[in-house]
C-alpha cells in the first residue's frame, strides 16, 4: 500500500498549510502541495498529501473521502504511481521531437 494519496476536487483558495492541517488529524504529514498552473499560479483543484504511514494514509482516505471543505466535497484516494513515459513537469510536446517535414518518398532529393 502506499503512502502518498491524491486530494481532488479542492477550493481553489486552499493553500498548503490548510491542507496539511486537513490531514494532520490522521498521523504525521511528509509532505502537502497543491498543484498549481505555472503560469497563473492559480490551484488546479487538486493536490497530493505524503503521510508517514501506510495505516495513516488508510486512515486519512476512510476519515476524508467525500468530506466537504470550503464547500466543496473532496476526492481522497491513492496516488497512483507515474508510469514511465507520463508527463514528468515537462511542457507536454510529447518528447517526439520538433517539426517533421513531409517526405515525398517517391523523389530521392529527400534524402
Amino acid at each position: 500500500m502506499e503512502k502518498k494519496l491524491f486530494v481532488g476536487n479542492l477550493s481553489f483558495e486552499m493553500t498548503d498549510f490548510e491542507l496539511e492541517d486537513l490531514f494532520k488529524e490522521y498521523g504525521e504529514i511528509a509532505s502537502a502541495k497543491v498543484i498549481v498552473d505555472r503560469r497563473t499560479g492559480r490551484s488546479r483543484g487538486f493536490g497530493f498529501v505524503e503521510m508517514n504511514t501506510e495505516d495513516s494514509a488508510a486512515q486519512a482516505v476512510e476519515a476524508l473521502n467525500g468530506v466537504e471543505v470550503k464547500g466543496r466535497p473532496i476526492n481522497v484516494s491513492f496516488a497512483r504511481k507515474q508510469e514511465e513515459g507520463e508527463r514528468s513537469g515537462g511542457r507536454g510536446f510529447g518528447g517526439d521531437g520538433g517539426f517533421q517535414r513531409k517526405r515525398n518518398y517517391n523523389d530521392n532529393s529527400n534524402y
